[in-house]
Parts: structure tokens; sequence; C-alpha cells
């Protein structure tokens, strides 16, 4: 019988929305293991993001691009005698550090040659009947954990808000004039590109209505980039009622707090969303050129709207058309899927 791992390596994914839907499969590893050392390894503004979660016991941030701090990561990792890597991300460069380190058991997806070269528990992509398909990443990444011999946990995403960033979003609030009132975030930026954007004037035209029929003040909250900020702006600058900008967003950690302080979060397909879900918020998430698959699981408290239009999902960052995916979905029907979640 193979001895039980000492010392286990996850490379986290890179998407903030990925990333906490890998917890999951944290938790199997953790469960199945309680003895091993559990590293993480990911993007250095994920350390927030996760700190704390309670399946691992270290994050390391991953600083530097070159081959050159590939090399050093790698002799690194080398060093601490890892015995599995679980690598959730698809790129080559994921799987390369785990390689270069000869750690012995390296599990993740290969859809070409030199992942399948770099891993030594290649995975295929999903497949039905000889195509591949989308499936929710909880059960993406499981299916690694599962393929090391990991019996799965709940399927419960899992993070943890901490006091001084719940200090800090209770100041910005009270400094606004909202202290206790229900707040409405409003989180329109999308880093993945132009095409998962809904148009800032049906944010605002669902922000008034929102706030007229279920009290709530908006909160609108970029991402700390020069274009999320423009767009957040444009939001802002057509909302007729009360509400409030933060023209200067914070990390990752403000985030969570936000998310936990507010009654309903209104977002794009992003990040924000699986923030909320971690967190037990009601959310509403408008939906344009990605597949609904890839994120269906834990609805309960969840909305997800979409139009029907013939050429979604196609996955482009840029629409080469018309952009009727989203420009199509109507801040009313925002309105229903409110008085779903919150009680008409």
């Amino acid at each position: 019988m193979p001895q039980p791992p000492r010392r286990i390596l996850i490379r986290s994914p890179n998407p903030v929305g990925d990333a906490v839907m890998a917890t999951p499969a944290f938790r199997a590893l953790r469960q199945a293991h309680p003895e091993a050392e559990i590293v993480v390894i990911g993007p250095p503004q994920h350390a927030g993001l996760l700190r704390d979660v309670s399946s691992f016991d270290e994050y390391v941030p991953l600083v530097g691009r070159s081959f050159t701090a590939i090399r050093r990561r790698a002799r690194e990792l080398r060093r601490r005698s890892f015995d599995w890597a679980v690598v959730l991300p698809d790129s080559a460069r994921a799987a390369l550090e785990p390689a270069l380190a000869r750690i012995p058991r390296r599990a993740g997806y290969a859809r070409d040659r030199l992942r399948r070269a770099l891993l030594t528990d290649a995975l295929p992509p999903p497949m039905e009947a000889g195509r591949r398909v989308p499936i929710s990443m909880i059960e993406r990444y499981r299916r690694i954990t599962r393929a090391l011999g990991v019996p799965d946990a709940d399927d419960a995403l899992e993070l943890v808000v901490h006091d001084p960033f719940r200090e800090r979003a209770a100041k910005l609030l009270s400094e606004q004039g909202v202290g206790d009132d229900p707040i409405l975030l409003v989180t329109p930026g999308a880093s993945y590109g132009a095409s998962k954007l809904w148009p800032p004037g049906h944010f605002a035209e669902a922000c008034d209505a929102l706030a007229r029929r279920h009290g709530l003040v908006p909160v609108v909250l970029p991402a700390p980039s020069p274009e999320e900020i423009a767009i957040a702006a444009e939001v802002s600058a057509a909302i007729g009622t009360r509400h409030v900008y933060v023209t200067e967003p914070g990390s990752l950690e403000d985030l969570k707090a936000m998310v936990e302080r507010c009654a309903l979060l209104l977002t794009n397909d992003t990040g924000p969303r699986h923030v909320a879900v971690a967190l037990d918020r009601p959310v509403i998430t408008l939906m344009g050129p990605t597949d609904p698959r890839h994120t269906h699981h834990l609805l309960a408290r969840q909305r997800v709207l979409w139009e029907e239009v013939e050429c979604r999902p196609c996955g482009l960052k840029t629409c080469p058309i018309d952009h009727r995916c989203l420009t199509r979905l109507s801040p009313r029907r925002v309105l229903d899927a409110a008085d779903e979640l919150l009680g008409a």
C-alpha cells in the first residue's frame, strides 16, 4: 500500500472566482490527509482572498514570470520535498515548476503533449461523445483530487472575513451616511473583457428600481484598475437615487468584507459572485458570453440571468457584433430576480 503524502502542493487557479471554487478540492485533500502539510501557491493578490481558509497551512505568492524566477521557485519546492502536486490551472507554465522540482506525483488536466510530459497523473478534459464539455468548476477540480484517490468533501465554498476589514467597510459606509441601511453592492466591471459587461445604463436603472422597491442603498464598488474604475464612475453618474461610489477600491480582503455586509450583490459573471456564494449572500449575476455550466452549482441564493440569443455562449472577450447577449438583458429581469431572493 502506498505511503500517504506528507507534503502536498496545490497550484491554485489564477482567476478570483476559480480560486474560490477550488476550496472544496482543498477541503477534500485536508480531510483525506489531515496530518499532511498542505501548501497553496498562486497569485500574490489571492493571499488575502484565501487567508485563514482552514484546509491548507500556508499560501506562497507566485512572484515573477521569468524562467529564472520559475527555476528559483522549483529549487525551493524541491528543497521542501513535496510528495504530491495538484495542478488546477491548465497551462504548461503551471505544471512546469512541480515538474522541475521533481515532485513524485503531479496531477492535473492535459490537453496536449507538453502537459502530459509534465504530469504523472494526466487527466483528459471532461468529454461527452468525443467532445469537450463544460462542467462545474467544483466538479472539475475534484476530478483531479479523485484521481489521487481522495474522496470528495462537501461542495461548500469557503472564505474568511477578518475584523479589521469589517471595521474598514463599516467606517466607509458610516462616513457616507449609510449606517445600518441595507446595501445593494454593485460590481460592474470584469477583468475578462468587454464582452462580460452589462451596460452601465442598465446597472443604473436596476439600482434605482431596487432602491425604490426594496429600500436598498446602492454601493458601486470597482476593482482597483483604471478600466473598472472608469466603468464604475459611469454607472455612478447615471444612478438617480442616493448611493455610494467607492472611489478608492481596496484589496480582496476589503471586497470580502463589503460582500459580507451587503443585502444583495448585483454583478457581472466575475469573481465577486463566487465570494458572495462563499459568504452566503444573495447574488444576481448577469451572464453574457460564458457557459453557465461552468458555475452551475450552489444556486439556492443565486439568480443567474442570460438572454437566449443564437450566438451565446461564444466565450469571446470582445463581441464582434452588437453585444446582444447583455444589451437585451433588461433591468426588469433583475428586479424580478431580486423579488425572488429578497421577498416581493
